[in-house]
């Protein structure tokens, strides 16, 4: 069976040759958003418990925005947010009082800025 051809490590200016990728000095680092610890809560939301309880009625409580509301608009929620973040916690998670609706946007915006605090603590 032939190999591989050996070929320029992916990383710009890199001149190491490797059989595919990058080389052992430029190989990207598993990110902790990657490693398994973190992802094992993330099957939670395709449990029944989610999909068919208490998604829906969230929805069906609150069917508008909670966050467009205070700016005084009216937009359709499509997204369930755990108003304070569980990290694996079963009781926060299935707890309906941590539970509001958000549009996708106001969804989104909410998590990068989560995302964005999580890495600044991080690094001090």
């Amino acid at each position: 069976m032939t190999s591989k051809p050996l070929r320029p490590c992916l990383h710009p200016g890199c001149r190491e040759l490797v059989r595919c990728g990058y080389c052992d000095k430029h190989r990207p680092k598993d990110s902790a958003r990657r490693s398994t610890e973190s992802r094992r809560w993330r099957g939670w939301y395709s449990l029944p418990i989610w999909t068919d309880n208490l998604r829906p009625a969230q929805l069906l409580r609150e069917p508008w925005c909670r966050e467009c509301a205070r700016q005084g608009r009216r937009v359709r929620a499509t997204d369930v947010d755990h108003i304070e973040s569980h990290n694996g916690d079963w009781q926060r998670f299935t707890d309906p009082s941590n539970l509001q609706s958000l549009c996708h946007g106001c969804h989104s915006a909410k998590t990068m800025a989560e995302s964005r605090a999580k890495g600044k603590t991080k690094r001090r």
